[in-house]
């Protein structure tokens, strides 16, 4: 006996412009992301690295190399990588964790600060673009 074909609906064409939109929103914003992190000095990995250790969820301003794997979708020997090449710049320390010996959590440095938040200020438009993108999705 034949199975009948699940039916799926099509998206209209309201639907599918909206979806549209927002991912030319995301694509502008990721191009300009990599454009001002590099007129900042940094890659683009770098600066998303930044981001997530200042932007950590506890609002402690630190993470760890497993947390910052979990966080960006990367091998922790990649963000291992990534860290090192980082410190080496000058843009984060490391600094043992007072509750646990094993642990060693990195912060920003004064030039990793000051790098980022030159980036990060410069795409508030575009965050703003972006928010209003999503927010156009869920209309």
């Amino acid at each position: 006996m034949e199975q009948a074909a699940e039916t799926i609906p099509v998206p209209t064409a309201e639907e599918a412009a909206r979806v549209a939109e927002f991912r030319v929103a995301l694509r502008r914003f990721g191009n300009a992301a990599e454009r001002v992190a590099r007129a900042c000095g940094l890659t683009p990995r770098r600066y998303l690295l930044l981001l997530m250790i200042k932007g950590a969820p506890d609002l402690n301003e630190r993470s760890t190399v497993t947390e910052l794997a979990e966080r960006l979708s990367l091998a922790q020997s990649s963000v291992t990588e990534l860290v090192a090449r980082a410190e080496a710049a000058g843009l984060v320390r490391r600094e043992p964790s007072s509750d646990d010996a094993r642990v060693v959590h990195l912060r920003l440095t004064p030039e990793g600060e000051r790098r980022f938040a030159k980036g990060f200020r410069s795409l508030a438009a575009e965050r703003h673009a972006l928010r209003e993108a999503i927010a156009d999705l869920e209309d």
